[in-house]
């Protein structure tokens, strides 16, 4: 996994994946490699919540890790949306409910809130997945099976979205 900072785009950017353990506390150590990084752009201060999907539904097996300055912007733009929107309304309830405030400790660990563990059947082994802005924290095995259906390539929904992305 790869972490970078990105002036251009005033934030850090996380790439890659990396197997960590979670130790019995529920917590888990940011690899040494990105620790000094993670310490100069959110003073080592993040949020953890639950993973959604494109239609709001909690991704059973994931969570979310964002540097607090990106959590803060997305708190803006959903601040802003309808307030009697349904799914604005079940977004703010799911993604901003079950935030929690997270600080990496002078060892490099992020803690885990058991809620948020259990939600995400997070045992031993966990998979860091760099989404550019924030960190997925998956469950080893379903990660493994999300790995099985990106190789399959059965599902298109939203494939035509993507326009003239060029690989």
């Amino acid at each position: 996994m790869e972490l970078i900072s990105q002036a251009l785009y005033g934030g850090i950017l996380f790439r890659g994946n990396t197997t960590v353990n979670l130790d019995e506390k529920g917590r888990f150590a940011i690899p040494t490699r990105y620790r000094s990084r993670v310490e100069e752009t959110c003073a080592c201060q993040m949020i953890v919540t639950v993973a959604v999907d494109e239609r709001c539904v909690g991704m059973a097996g994931c969570l979310w890790i964002y540097p607090l300055p990106e959590w803060e912007e997305l708190e803006k733009k959903i601040k802003e949306l309808p307030a009697f929107n349904k799914m604005a309304a079940k977004l703010k309830r799911f993604l901003i409910g079950n935030a929690y405030e997270c600080e990496m400790d002078a060892q490099g660990r992020i803690f885990l809130p058991e809620k948020l563990r259990n939600f995400a059947n997070l045992n031993k082994k966990v998979v860091l997945v760099g989404q550019l802005n924030r960190f997925e924290v998956w469950n080893e095995e379903i990660w493994g099976q999300k790995e099985l259906q990106f190789m399959n390539g059965e599902d298109v929904e939203g494939l035509d979205d993507l326009g003239h992305l060029f690989f």
